[in-house]
């Protein structure tokens, strides 16, 4: 299967600008073979917003998955993209993703919330999110979320093997991006896709660097600072090595093994 991974910047509210760039990615996407592509966290209404966060905010059932299901149908590429999902009374920093089909496949709402705006717009969610896409067992995180080694273990455990990660990183945490997410593939023998912002929005400045590890920790794909597009064959990882390969789901031996 071949993964597409947009990088750009903010856009501002939940506007008719927001869906002509999404369509925009879906259809280059598509034309370069891709059957999904990832956005970044928050793309719908915007990130660093918090006044959009729960005054514009839609259920799961709502226009904006109805127009983005439209979309991915239209272009026959899917996506995995972050938003702003109002439920049970609250609101959710969200993740779907929507297949070629325009089918619904998964949902995922962040766990570990970052900073006082993330805690003071969102509820945290409860759970996680696996799925089968085209013969591929995925999961779903959102940014912080990736950046704690017990989920990913959870969903390796649980037969993940790509996990999507929309992300919101600022400029001066390039280290999530140079050690903590190649960590994260290499030691459990994953394929993690972080899909980032890049430039300003309302006095925050994103590093971009946005990539797909494969599961040695190589980078499949990576992105500068700038607007990009990635495209991968995310076949490319099954020609890693067995014994490049970390083992650490079943080496691990708890204290009382040795006691």
């Amino acid at each position: 299967m071949k993964l597409a991974l947009y990088q750009g910047p903010v856009i501002d509210g939940a506007t008719g600008e927001a869906f002509a760039k999404i369509r925009e990615v879906l259809t280059a996407a598509a034309a370069a073979g891709a059957r999904m592509a990832l956005f970044p966290e928050l793309f719908l209404p915007g990130y660093n917003h918090p006044e959009h966060h729960a005054a514009l905010a839609q259920p799961l059932g709502g226009a904006w998955m109805t127009a983005l299901s439209a979309l991915a149908r239209e272009t026959g590429c899917g996506l995995t993209i972050g938003w702003a999902e109002a439920a049970d009374g609250t609101v959710y920093n969200a993740a779907t993703t929507i297949d070629a089909g325009g089918a619904l496949r998964g949902h995922y709402r962040k766990i570990q919330l970052y900073g006082p705006m993330e805690r003071a717009s969102f509820t945290p969610g409860g759970g996680y999110c696996l799925f089968d896409l085209e013969g591929v067992k995925c999961a779903l995180l959102i940014c912080y979320d990736v950046e704690f080694a017990p989920h990913l273990r959870a969903l390796a455990a649980a037969g993940a093997e790509l996990v999507l990660v929309p992300t919101a990183n600022p400029r001066g945490f390039e280290h999530v991006q140079d050690f903590l997410v190649p960590a994260r593939a290499a030691e459990l023998g994953l394929i993690v896709a972080y899909a980032n912002f890049c430039g300003e929005d309302a006095g925050l400045g994103f590093c971009g660097r946005s990539l797909i590890a494969g599961p040695d920790g190589r980078a499949l794909a990576a992105a500068g600072p700038g607007e990009t597009l990635l495209i991968t064959d995310l076949g490319a990882a099954a020609l890693v090595p067995a014994a490049h390969r970390s083992t650490q789901l079943s080496d691990l031996r708890s204290i009382s093994d040795d006691a």
